[in-house]
């Protein structure tokens, strides 16, 4: 079987990612020099701790609130946005991201375009193979143990006890490897951040329970509608083979999260499964449970069944993370067939998570400037997967989550509802220049 690869132009996401990078692969005296996470230097390191307390359930819909019944203090949103903006000013990032335009463009759905001219400069050529959605680690490849210790916000850890708890200079346990939060230096939004899961085991990306279950620990931390996290698999338009989530904070609502869904299957352990509709992208929605857990476990292993069956995908992590959405792609694979058209081909416009979710990072003014409505569908379009091949995608993630033992059907997609009714037909694709709100 031939090996497909489109040549690929990775966003920098470190500082330390450089055209050229050699590594020796060993500790050396006094440390590489770059103060990075690798064994020439962790050594004796110490950065901040936030210990989270453990969420039990998400009943109602709510994460559980403080003894008074109040909720408690998000004291991560604080500290991320402080951090992170303590490294804006110290000149680690590669652009001004505020500085970047950004408006609503009009129509039923609410696309937000972005231009980001910088976000496309100085970046490398590499060979991406996008055929395979799993693929080993390779130590001699970037990845996020070789970024200096300033680009560190802080570990993220469950706390031992109760309650969380902030410590300001904790060392750092190398042999239980912590997972870190670290910034993009190429970010796309205010407080641009990338987790990663226990990053010295050197996980390549790909999701397995223990590593979503943090995720959404950090989403129930934030405490915000604003703040999203996301995942792209390898193929899906990930451009760095460590396992790692994205996220930021974005103060409108995405048009994904607006679409309305009709209700397929409610498990035993309470995860309600949705199907999106009247939406250019095909996607499955999960929410409720009877425990954090619940929700995680079912969300993780249909992400695991994906990844053992090839299948590329994309996770946005929505409301506090009880809202998840899981959308399988091709749009990689189309492009490396020739499937994709040149005018599309042109934007440079990789549609990973946030582009899906309706959040498109532009590079070129003259896109900006004609961004619609109907560009923007016309491109999630050639993402998504024709609807037969979703049908079989679908079957075998609930094959899957039956055959594993995670809770077996209760209700089936004959009793299927409208958790909101579809006020329209898709919209035709049309080209054209529209005035559009400016967010400020």
């Amino acid at each position: 079987m031939e090996m497909l690869k489109i040549k690929r132009v990775p966003t920098m996401v470190s500082n330390f990612q450089k055209d050229g990078e050699e590594e020796s692969g060993g500790a050396r005296q006094g440390g590489c020099g770059r103060n990075c996470l690798r064994n020439c230097c962790i050594q004796g390191a110490r950065l901040p701790l936030y210990a989270f307390k453990r969420a039990k359930s998400v009943a109602n819909g709510k994460y559980p609130v403080g003894e008074k019944g109040e909720a408690p203090v998000p004291f991560l949103d604080s500290l991320l946005l402080g951090e992170w903006e303590d490294r804006m000013q110290r000149g680690l990032f590669r652009y001004d991201v505020t500085a970047c335009e950004t408006k609503v463009i009009p129509g039923e759905f609410g696309f937000i375009a972005q231009l980001n001219e910088g976000r496309h400069l100085k970046k490398r050529p590499t060979e991406f193979r996008v055929d395979k959605v799993l693929q080993p680690f390779d130590e001699s490849k970037f990845n996020f143990t070789k970024v200096g210790q300033e680009e560190v916000l802080f570990q993220f850890e469950e706390s031992c006890g109760d309650e969380a708890m902030f410590i300001p200079s904790a060392p750092i346990d190398v042999e239980s490897s912590p997972s870190v939060v670290a910034i993009n230096v190429s970010p796309i939004e205010y407080g641009h951040v990338l987790l990663i899961p226990r990053i010295l085991e050197r996980l390549p990306q790909m999701i397995d329970r223990k590593s979503f279950l943090l995720a959404l620990h950090m989403a129930a931390e934030a405490n915000s509608p604003y703040f999203r996290l996301g995942y792209n698999s390898l193929g899906a338009f990930a451009t760095i083979n460590h396992l790692h989530f994205q996220a930021y904070y974005l103060a409108v609502p995405f048009p994904m999260e607006k679409a309305p869904t009709r209700k397929i299957i409610i498990t035993d352990d309470g995860v309600k499964i949705s199907e999106l509709l009247n939406y250019p992208v095909r996607g499955l929605v999960f929410e409720g449970g009877n425990s954090v857990e619940d929700l995680s476990n079912i969300v993780s292993d249909s992400c695991i069944c994906l990844q053992d069956n090839n299948v590329p995908y994309n996770v946005l992590i929505s409301d506090s993370g009880r809202r998840i959405f899981l959308l399988p792609q091709r749009y990689a694979e189309k492009q490396a067939l020739g499937e994709v058209s040149a005018e599309l081909l042109d934007t440079q416009v990789n549609p990973a998570v946030w582009e899906i979710s309706g959040h498109i990072v532009l590079k070129r003014k003259l896109d900006y400037e004609e961004a619609s409505e109907g560009n923007a569908w016309r491109l999630l379009a050639e993402v998504s997967l024709s609807e037969a091949r979703f049908e079989e995608v679908k079957a075998l993630i609930f094959e899957s989550i039956d055959f594993d033992g995670n809770g077996s059907v209760s209700s089936l997609e004959e009793d299927s509802e409208l958790d909101k009714p579809v006020d329209a037909p898709r919209r035709a694709m049309v080209a054209g220049k529209q005035e559009c709100v400016v967010l400020q």
